[in-house]
């Protein structure tokens, strides 16, 4: 049986409208590539990424979900067992960003409570045609407490940083939720993780 190559598994979930980048931001991010070619994605996909922060392994797996009506029930389901989510929407695109309220509805709705999020406005190359100010999407994310990022796939600008502060975010507070045992415990090979007593080698977090 293979040895495992990394410390932690997170899911992520790249959620907003159509042809807001999402596709883009996830193949900038996990392959340095760029497609300025616009194709719709059908239904869901997904990339790997291997990723270190503060000395651990950390393997990313990313879901670039459909942001059209017909493919929102599929894309729903994804909600569940998704550790982080980046809400995207295109800073050319007023209705995009003001659909950022309905997402969010959306994973009150289908995510877990304490799931990490994040707001991306990309497409920031693409300053001369802006329909929506820097200055707003700060404004928005601080009306739900969020981070913020300014980003664009064209031009690698904050995507890095983006995938990076939202892996650390949940990195911290997975660690957070593990609590010194007893040396009682410890003896028997239980560790305490956020109240519950569990046997060592369990994983404390579902991912599906």
């Amino acid at each position: 049986m293979a040895a495992k190559t990394y410390d932690y598994l997170f899911k992520l979930l790249l959620i907003g409208d159509s042809g807001v980048g999402k596709t883009c931001v996830l193949f900038r991010f996990s392959d340095d590539a760029f497609n300025d070619t616009f194709i719709s994605t059908i239904g869901i996909d997904f990339k790997i990424k291997t990723i270190e922060i503060d000395g651990k392994t950390i393997k990313l797996q990313i879901w670039d979900t459909a942001g059209q009506e017909r493919f929102r029930t599929i894309t729903m389901a994804y909600y569940r067992g998704a550790m982080g989510i980046m809400l995207v929407y295109d800073i050319t695109n007023r209705k995009s960003f003001e659909n950022i309220q309905q997402w969010m509805k959306n994973i009150e709705q289908n995510a877990s409570n304490d799931v990490e999020k994040i707001i991306l406005g990309n497409k920031c190359d693409m300053d001369s045609n802006r329909e929506v100010s820097k200055e707003e999407g700060k404004d928005l994310a601080r009306k739900y407490g969020l981070q913020f990022y300014e980003t664009s796939a064209k031009e690698m600008i904050n995507i890095k940083e983006a995938f990076l502060e939202m892996s650390g975010r949940i990195k911290s507070k997975l660690e957070s939720r593990v609590e010194p045992s007893s040396t009682k415990s410890k003896a028997r090979g239980i560790v305490k993780v956020s109240g519950k007593h569990e046997k060592k080698g369990s994983s404390f977090c579902k991912f599906f």
